[in-house]
């Protein structure tokens, strides 16, 4: 029988361990991004948060969860810091200078404990920073989310995995990978340069998009989405949103990333498959994210550059999530929104897209030519959405058998086993009624 101590003790560092995690989900962009200024090194100012983590889970099960616990971890990391070069006996202007810093923090940091609140909202430019070196383009793209995800994100390196399905060991092998190739690359803790900020913001928004589809609809495992990891993409989106206003194309992204997000109650019935477009009760969809997508695309529109792609898409799903039902849809309107995306932002899938719109506003025979011209040029060979998208197609036109065969070639082009079933179950129903 456990002693009422031993169960004080437990509760402490069960508390502990659930404040430091919060802590660092909500504030480890701005310990790492602080610390990478201060040491001038991305990977060991990663790894003195991490140890600076670990001296909380020691410590404040006993002292208590200190008043500004993201200064309490900073100001450790920073100490390690200078016991580090103390024992390299590296006395130069650099520890000076962070001794000095170190010294004016706390200071600073024990007038504001007295004062104010700690706020996890307050963000530091420094945090930017961060953001284009994570997803610098030194870095492949899996090291560039993996690296984003870990360190602005604050997910830990088993969350990143089973995010993504794949062992922790490579999740880990990849921010290792990409510590090493910054370093070697002498990235600098820096925002680019205007001249080069346009592409370099891209390949954040890229990031952050490429996460965000990931959750919207798994590639491979047994589950349809992952929502945890549409959130995270969702809200770091909202940080950028806030550290470059100006910048359209930040706030379509989080525009689109909203507005698709608004529908996420209604996508899956009690077993967890899929619920159609069609299908979903409206009155489910999350009203509160269609009003702040449909805010953000307004400032994005406000800026006065015209919509790139990612407002483009924010104004396709802005026309569902306006729209009482699939009928009332209006998919003339998003058939000249997938025009203009395809000239912006030419792509085969755009056209597949686009090929789906048709279908509903001129019906499924014209689109078929679309998907047959998709078929025809081959650079979607292997997608698994062009032959599901034929198969659809060739159902509304009576052509079973061959829509059958279209929906098995699908299902054996995906590694999602939720979504492989919803497939073949479709081509089986279909092969019992040839039409």
């Amino acid at each position: 029988m456990t002693d009422a101590p031993t169960e004080r003790r437990q509760d402490a560092v069960e508390s502990a361990r659930r404040s430091v995690a919060a802590v660092w989900r909500i504030e480890s962009a701005r310990i790492v991004a602080t610390l990478t200024r201060t040491v001038g090194d991305f990977g060991l100012a990663e790894d003195l948060a991490q140890e600076a983590l670990a001296d909380a889970l020691a410590q404040w099960p006993a002292t208590g969860i200190p008043a500004n616990p993201g200064a309490w971890l900073t100001t450790v990391a920073k100490r390690r810091a200078i016991d580090g070069w103390r024992r390299r006996e590296r006395y130069d202007d650099r520890l000076a200078a962070i001794a000095r810093d170190l010294e004016a923090e706390e200071t600073r940091a024990a007038d504001v404990a007295a004062e104010l609140p700690w706020d996890p909202d307050r963000i530091d430019d420094d945090v930017l920073r961060l953001v284009f070196v994570s997803c610098h383009p030194v870095l492949a793209r899996e090291a560039r989310v993996a690296l984003t995800l870990r360190v602005v994100g604050g997910l830990s390196s088993e969350e990143i995995a089973r995010a993504f399905l794949v062992p922790t060991s490579t999740v880990q092998q990849r921010i290792v990978r990409a510590k090493k190739t910054l370093a070697a690359a002498k990235v600098p803790f820096a925002v680019p340069e205007r001249s080069e900020f346009g592409a370099r913001l891209g390949d954040v928004l890229g990031v952050l998009y490429l996460a965000f589809n990931e959750g919207h609809a798994a590639s491979a495992g047994d589950e349809w989405m992952r929502p945890e990891l549409c959130r995270e993409a969702l809200r770091l989106g909202r940080v950028l949103a806030e550290l470059v206003p100006h910048e359209s194309e930040v706030h379509g992204l989080v525009a689109l990333m909203e507005l698709t997000a608004a529908r996420f109650p209604a996508r899956l019935d009690t077993n967890g498959d899929p619920i159609l477009l069609a299908d979903q009760d409206r009155r489910r969809w999350d009203r509160n994210a269609v009003v702040r997508g449909r805010a953000a695309l307004e400032r994005a529109d406000s800026i006065g550059r015209g919509r790139g792609a990612y407002s483009l898409q924010a104004a396709i799903a802005e026309c569902h999530a306006v729209a009482a039902s699939v009928d009332d849809t209006d998919w003339d309107r998003i058939v000249l929104l997938y025009e203009a995306l395809g000239r912006l932002a030419p792509s085969p899938v755009v056209e597949l897209n686009r090929a789906a719109a048709v279908a509903m506003a001129a019906g499924p025979a014209a689109a078929l030519a679309i998907v047959d011209g998709l078929v025809a040029d081959g650079r979607l060979d292997g997608y698994r959405l062009l032959p599901a998208t034929r198969a659809e197609l060739l159902a509304r036109l009576g052509r079973n058998a061959e829509a059958s065969t279209e929906f098995a070639a699908a299902a054996r082009l995906t590694g999602n086993d939720r979504a492989r079933k919803i497939l073949l179950e479709r081509a089986a129903t279909l092969t019992a009624d040839p039409g």
